[in-house]
């Protein structure tokens, strides 16, 4: 019988731990949507904002004059 009183002092630590992991892989689902729904903004507000004067390749900006002078 004490194997049955040892073994249920686990099975509610074990218990515990399953439910904490679950409540923190549903907090980090939450957190991952949420940053990708800022950033899925975000690229937004910067294509709108910066157009092609400060592109995130840098194609439009500088890079044709110095192409266009070494060619």
């Amino acid at each position: 019988m004490p194997e049955q009183q040892s073994g249920g002092a686990p099975k509610g630590l074990l218990q515990q731990m399953e439910e904490l992991m679950a409540a923190l892989s549903a907090d980090l689902t939450q957190l991952d949507a949420d940053i990708q729904s800022s950033a899925d903004r975000q690229a937004g507000t910067a294509d709108d904002a910066s157009g092609t004067a400060a592109g995130p390749s840098g194609a439009s900006g500088p890079a044709e004059p110095r192409g266009g002078g070494l060619g």
